[in-house]
């Protein structure tokens, strides 16, 4: 549940947040704007130290009422000279409810509209990493729910500017001791600037012994004195492994225009790069991801698995992209969606019914009795019910993608091999033409991307698979929407029952099969019948509705080869060393509206040595397989 705060009438707009567990306050006496403004902003020589910058990076440990970042994007947003991309990444064991970091901006009117905007993302903060969006992109804030410690081993990026925030050393000892300022070391370069307005003899000597230098300086009152340093050890640092390297945004190709290509266009874009997008077909999202209408929902499981934890950042990724790019209604629906456990029940993790209730009930919850009922499915039916879930037409986001300014889309470009060039690489047709040349390659091209990888390099056979499958539709008529559920439901196949129909108008569609093996999206008439009885076993009140349309033919369908690895999960990793500059972004099976936005977001990270938007245990488990490796 959120973190409990006392609200103490001290004669301000919003009150003085008191933490009960700490017996302590989360601002100085004299409010926290002065605080974070003089203490950790210009403390860190902000915003100076970032002028004519690409890209910065701050750190903080303990996000609190996200005052901090709050003034920190406010004075991003007020310099001309600010960089291109902002990181903030806050690290937080006891999060604040939404509501609760609105009424903490109220004593400060110019910070509203910003914490208007935080508040809108705050939801479904359950442990781990969660990447929330504004600016279009350009402010970035990473919120690492858990122990400091524990959450920083797994991130990967270098910090400009630390701010080290958190209550009292007396109060919390855990945040101020010497591991944690270990931890923060090993995301530190040798120049990072450090502040924080405790003085404490504690923290000066484990500052020191971990290698920052820091001076006491005068302080605002009542304090007499803050801390300000920087990270500059007389040794040089032992790492298990180098920090990544700040890549230049420079030229890249995408082979393939479906989710996965254009999202890696999108993010590289929004970086400074300049994107070629190309594509055999005549228009983007010509395969499979051309679907009608696909369903975005969490995977949901016991032991909170790496496809679980995965599935929900991709969620919310995809969540921040359909409401900044897509029309409502017209291109996606944030309906909810209802999973109806035919197979085998889906059990929620243990701690999901009591210490973080709140924040997974946000994600996924038991099917009420109304919900059961709107189904027609008896009361005892197991079922959950996805409250961050929806329709979106995959098309519509791919086009919007590659809207982005930066991207350049070439259709009827049927790329079959690639050469290494001077300074990167050729991609070339099946005649041997010339289609495109640049110094990073993305092979996003579903099951295609396989034979590229083996062009470019022999020695690589990628692991994925071709899986092709069929979805059925039909337009609705005068009272039909009335007979079907309101909101889409999966679980063995799916329904949805209201959206936008290819030629117009709204439909019904159902689906998909799964036929491995198969790379030929042909139409078959035995794929419709098994969606129907797939239907059938689903939502037998539905399947009965539409039973007349399958058997007098008022049906059509849809088919697509989708591309699956082993793991079922997306590959996206190098091929090769990373100074070859090929990768690939691949094998989202059936989940491509989850993964895309967030493999987009994860490769354009480790490209640019930014935080990563999920643990690097999660990362690293979507490294490519090979043939020889599985």
């Amino acid at each position: 549940m959120p973190e409990r705060i006392e609200w103490l009438d001290d004669g301000t707009a919003g009150g003085s947040p008191f933490s009960p567990r700490f017996g302590d306050r989360y601002r100085s006496e004299l409010g926290g704007l002065d605080q974070a403004r003089e203490v950790f902003l210009k403390g860190c020589g902000l915003p100076e130290a970032w002028s004519g910058q690409p890209q910065w990076t701050v750190l903080e440990t303990g996000f609190g009422l996200g005052l901090n970042f709050l003034v920190t994007w406010a004075a991003w947003k007020a310099d001309p000279q600010r960089p291109r991309l902002l990181h903030f990444v806050s690290t937080e064991a006891f999060p604040a409810s939404a509501a609760d970091v609105l009424r903490g901006a109220q004593t400060h009117p110019e910070l509203i509209p910003f914490a208007e905007e935080l508040q809108r993302q705050l939801w479904g903060l359950l442990p781990g990493f969660h990447r929330l969006v504004f600016e279009g992109g350009q402010v970035l804030l990473t919120l690492c729910i858990g122990d400091t410690k524990a959450v920083l081993r797994e991130q990967s990026f270098e910090a400009d500017s630390v701010y080290l925030d958190g209550f009292s050393p007396q109060r919390n000892p855990d945040i101020w001791d010497l591991h944690t300022f270990k931890a923060v070391a090993r995301c530190c370069r040798r120049g990072t600037r450090i502040a924080t307005w405790t003085i404490a003899r504690s923290v000066r000597d484990a500052l020191a012994q971990c290698g920052f230098v820091v001076n006491k300086v005068p302080g605002i009152p009542p304090k007499r004195d803050n801390l300000q340093g920087e990270f500059n050890p007389a040794w040089e640092p032992k790492r298990a492994q180098l920090p990544p390297a700040r890549r230049a945004p420079s030229s890249c190709v995408v082979i393939g225009a479906g989710l996965a290509g254009a999202a890696v266009a999108a993010s590289l874009a929004r970086r400074g790069w300049q994107v070629t997008v190309l594509d055999a077909g005549e228009a983007p999202a010509a395969g499979a991801s051309g679907l009608p209408a696909g369903l975005l929902a969490p995977h949901v499981s016991p032991d909170d698995n790496v496809l679980s934890r995965l599935s929900r950042g991709g969620i919310r990724a995809t969540l921040q992209q359909a409401e900044a790019l897509l029309q409502p209604g017209s291109d996606w629906a944030p309906t909810g969606v209802l999973e109806h456990c035919v197979e085998h029940p889906r059990k929620l993790p243990d701690t999901w019914h009591s210490d973080w209730a709140d924040a997974a009930a946000d994600w996924s919850r038991p099917a009420s009795a109304v919900q059961l009922a709107q189904c027609s499915l008896p009361p005892e039916a197991p079922a959950l019910w996805h409250a961050r879930s929806g329709w979106i037409r995959p098309a519509g986001l791919v086009n919007a993608w590659l809207a982005t300014p930066g991207v350049q889309w070439r259709g009827r470009c049927a790329a079959s091999k690639l050469e290494r060039a001077t300074g990167g690489w050729r991609v070339l047709d099946a005649e041997g033409r010339e289609l495109a040349t640049a110094e990073l390659v993305v092979l996003a091209a579903g099951y295609g991307s396989r034979a590229l990888a083996t062009s470019a390099d022999r020695g690589t056979d990628l692991a994925l698979q071709a899986i092709r499958g069929q979805v059925t539709w039909g337009p609705h008529e005068p009272g039909l929407a009335d007979a079907l559920p309101p909101f889409p439901v999966n679980g063995l196949g799916s329904l949805a029952p209201a959206v936008p129909a290819p030629g117009g108008g709204t439909a019904w569609l159902t689906g998909a099969s799964f036929e491995r093996d198969n790379p030929q999206p042909e139409i078959r008439a035995g794929d419709n019948r098994h969606n129907l009885e797939r239907l059938q076993t689903l939502l037998p009140q539905a399947a009965g509705v539409l039973l007349e349309k399958f058997e007098t033919g008022q049906i059509q369908a849809w088919a697509g080869v989708r591309c699956a690895t082993p793991s079922r999960l997306p590959a996206l990793g190098t091929i090769g060393t990373t100074e070859h500059g090929l990768w690939v972004c691949s094998g989202m099976g059936s989940r491509g509206l989850t993964f895309a936005a967030l493999c987009g977001e994860l490769l354009a990270a480790r490209l640019h040595a930014e935080p990563l938007p999920v643990e690097q245990r999660l990362a690293d488990a979507l490294k490519p397989q090979t043939v020889a490796g599985i």
